[in-house]
């Protein structure tokens, strides 16, 4: 006869009753085996009998909460499943109790991380056939990230508190906690003043009336698009194509490298960054761009076509333990853009002649240096590093020589401020090349005159 299924059997059972016992029926248990045994060696019969009685109430209480075969159905839901740093979310849980009978009072726990707060717990009386409860708790974080909630323990215990059974759900839930995002001023940067469009105005002034296609004049057409100097030419009536739609192309550059920011926690300069990257990711996309998020680890660019996925992406973006900002990959896939914005740390000449080496030469760019020592703490806590100042002045010089714009940013400096800034240098750039272009058209102009 086979025994090893009978003592596997007797081995879980009583590894359940270890592990189900409280410290109350630890006690019981205990005062009853010592009575027994004073009992047996002084043979007093009614010290017997409490010794039974105590080691019978723990074995009584597993047996009973053991035999409790409710089913509890769990439901968890997330208001809202993202939330920016620093804000709440509130977890909803509903438990349903599936059974004819009624359960026992139950011990409600669910799992969340540290960062989230304390766990949560409440306790809740007996649920009737068929009935339901609901709990809610809160939920805050100031760091970034995916966060997991679950599994939720339940806990069952008797009456008299002897022992609990434990039972645990499989299902888990993720709250995202995103970067803030600033509402940025109805302006843009660079010289496209809108992500998309009927027509390219500055394509249109570069090649000329005399170059936009034409094509046979159809039925319906209007007669504003009648190209009369192509229909003099062909000798027969024709118009403007339709022209193109066409959309504008932006790649955020983000340097996420450990050694390029100061200070630690919510309030390091890696995270002011990432919390502006977002803004401007999330204000370009609204005004009809296409936006692709490219970090300094040379991976290349992330598509990032909706809000949810910018913020999904800097949600879970880490510092990298990179020495140089690497930037060839990302320099190859922005030959098409439009606008060029990069969120830098501390720089060396190195990492700058790259960058003024990888900007597209049709694209505008923007640089918001960061002054990353102003995020470390008090200047007088930890002094400057011997040419720190001078080397980021270089660092600047070298990016506007390369043709960025750039724009220091300090410790407590708001985002919106410095894009206003931003678009004023860019204003007076985009002017002065008119004035240049007008000029020279005006000189042409009399030249041929002449």
């Amino acid at each position: 006869m086979n025994t090893r299924p009978q003592t596997k059997k007797v081995r879980s059972t009583f590894r359940t009753f270890s592990a189900g016992l409280t410290t109350r029926g630890r006690a019981f248990l205990s005062a009853g085996l010592a009575s027994a045994a004073c009992a047996i060696l002084l043979g007093y019969g009614p010290l017997l009998r409490v010794a039974i009685l105590l080691v019978a109430l723990p074995v009584a209480a597993a047996a009973i909460t053991s035999a409790s075969r409710y089913r509890i159905a769990c439901r968890r839901s997330l208001e809202p499943a993202r939330v920016p740093v620093g804000s709440p979310a509130r977890v909803h849980l509903r438990l349903e109790n599936a059974a004819r009978l009624p359960s026992s009072p139950l011990l409600v726990e669910d799992q969340v991380p540290y960062t989230l707060g304390s766990r949560p717990r409440f306790i809740l009386r007996r649920i009737e056939p068929g009935g339901s409860r609901r709990v809610a708790y809160r939920v805050r974080s100031d760091s970034r990230g995916r966060y997991q909630l679950g599994p939720l323990t339940l806990r069952s215990a008797d009456p008299l508190g002897l022992f609990e059974l434990t039972r645990s759900f499989s299902a888990q839930h993720t709250l995202t906690v995103a970067p803030k995002v600033e509402q940025l001023p109805a302006i843009t940067l660079g010289t496209v003043w809108a992500g998309h469009g009927d027509g390219h105005a500055a394509h249109a002034a570069a090649a000329g009336e005399d170059d936009v296609g034409v094509r046979e004049y159809r039925y319906g057409d209007e007669l504003k698009r009648i190209h009369w100097r192509a229909t003099a030419h062909h000798g027969e009536m024709m118009v403007r194509r339709e022209e193109q739609t066409w959309h504008s192309r932006c790649t955020v550059l983000l340097d996420n490298r450990a050694g390029a920011h100061r200070g630690t926690g919510p309030t390091a300069s890696l995270e002011w960054a990432v919390s502006a990257a977002a803004s401007s990711a999330i204000h370009l996309l609204n005004n009809g761009y296409t936006v692709h998020l490219s970090t300094g680890d040379g991976a290349g660019s992330i598509l990032t076509d909706t809000q949810d996925a910018v913020l999904d992406t800097l949600a879970v973006l880490r510092p990298v333990h990179a020495v140089g900002l690497s930037l060839s990959q990302a320099a190859a896939d922005d030959r098409a853009d439009s606008l060029v914005i990069a969120f830098l740390g501390t720089l060396t000449g190195d990492d700058a002649a790259d960058l003024a080496r990888a900007k597209p030469v049709t694209a505008s760019a923007v640089a918001f240096l960061l002054d990353a020592q102003t995020w470390a703490g008090s200047a007088a806590a930890i002094p400057l590093p011997p040419g720190f100042e001078d080397g980021q002045r270089h660092a600047a010089a070298m990016l506007e020589a390369g043709g960025w714009q750039v724009v220091t940013a300090r410790a407590g400096d708001r985002f919106a401020d410095l894009w206003r800034v931003a678009s004023r240098h860019t204003a007076a750039v985009v002017g002065v090349g008119a004035v240049a272009d007008a000029l020279g058209e005006v000189g042409l102009k009399t030249a041929g005159g002449a």
